[in-house]
């Protein structure tokens, strides 16, 4: 069930977006839109290690994306330069090229790669809320109505 279900999942994520991503430490929170894509089940993007979140990212790896319905959360691990990962910098050519222009070849800027622990997505059937589950770290999928029948 957790197959089927995996693999719908990232048919309805899709390849890229513009993506939330949320970090904390010390008792902050800081949350900014960034240009994401997703490739091999992972999320991508990238950043300038003197920025605020690349600090709190060090200090605290869990991070949360949020993506139209869908509410990631992830362990994040930042990579080296842009230029050092082809599939990243063909991938953000594709969707967000701009970006790769502006940014990617800046020494200080990084890759950050998020490897999703769990992932929640709300909608509707009708007129019924529900809320599915893709827990990652126990191979687990579920899908709970939200009103009692």
């Amino acid at each position: 069930m957790f197959k089927k279900n995996f693999l719908d999942l990232w048919r309805r994520i899709g390849t890229h977006g513009i993506m939330t991503l949320s970090t904390c430490s010390e008792n902050r929170v800081t949350s900014r839109p960034m240009s994401i894509v997703v490739i091999d089940s992972k999320f991508y993007c990238q950043t300038d290690i003197t920025y605020m979140k690349s600090r709190q990212i060090a200090e605290n790896p869990n991070v949360a994306v949020c993506y139209k319905n869908f509410s990631i959360e992830g362990i994040c691990r930042m990579l080296d330069n842009p230029f050092q990962y082809d599939f990243f910098i063909n991938a953000m050519r594709l969707h967000f090229n701009n970006a790769v222009d502006r940014w990617s070849a800046l020494p200080t800027e990084r890759v950050l790669e998020i490897t999703p622990t769990m992932i929640y997505m709300w909608d509707y059937d009708k007129d019924d809320p529900y809320i599915e589950y893709w827990d990652f770290k126990n191979t687990a999928y579920c899908k709970k109505h939200m009103l009692k029948k």
